[in-house]
């Protein structure tokens, strides 16, 4: 039998603020405890808490994988993930493109801010509750190829209505399912700081 190698692909830090309630470098030991074979630190529409993962990646030899969390106007939530050096510079100006559209502490993007952009960048659609088809339409028509269904089950109780609900739509839409874990803090006595 051959071993899945776990990689956490939705991960906030503190640095997003009101969220993520554990520091970038308890995330990443707690990965390298757990086993994952990388973990991706995402913030929402930054990139503040990089240099510390990096650092701490780095000290536990665990691969690290830059990306930001965004949320367009419309709500279409989804993951960037940076591939190289060309596709981190597509991020930076993405979040740069957002932060300088509002005011201080906040980002405004909208559907026509992706035209062009996140060349080099892999996403993870994150659909809403009830996901939308037509938005993993429309993202699949921008990033084909590029584009992966995040499945992200947080024990609500309908886990498997869920999981059935989005494997379904992702073969609909001929796009491949991944297993994300939507993380915001390293270990459960967080919960109240968060």
């Amino acid at each position: 039998m051959q071993t899945m190698r776990y990689v956490e692909l939705h991960a906030l830090s503190n640095f997003t603020f009101l969220r993520g309630a554990s520091q970038p470098s308890e995330l990443v030991a707690r990965a390298r405890s757990l086993g994952y074979h990388a973990l991706a630190i995402t913030d929402e529409c930054s990139l503040a808490g990089i240099v510390r993962a990096h650092m701490a990646a780095k000290e536990k030899r665990l691969p690290l994988i830059v990306g930001a969390e965004f949320r367009l106007d419309d709500g279409l939530k989804f993951i960037a993930l940076a591939t190289d050096r060309t596709g981190y510079g597509a991020l930076c100006s993405f979040i740069t493109k957002g932060r300088r559209a509002a005011e201080k502490g906040s980002y405004r993007l909208t559907r026509a801010a992706l035209d062009g952009a996140l060349d080099r960048c892999l996403l993870l659609w994150l659909p809403g509750t009830t996901p939308d088809e037509a938005e993993g339409r429309w993202l699949r028509a921008r990033f084909e190829n590029r584009l992966w269904l995040a499945v992200e089950l947080l024990t609500s109780g309908n886990d498997r209505r869920r999981l059935a609900a989005l494997e379904s739509l992702g073969a609909r839409l001929e796009v491949p399912c991944v297993a994300s874990g939507d993380v915001h803090m390293h270990v459960r006595g967080r919960r109240a700081l968060q």
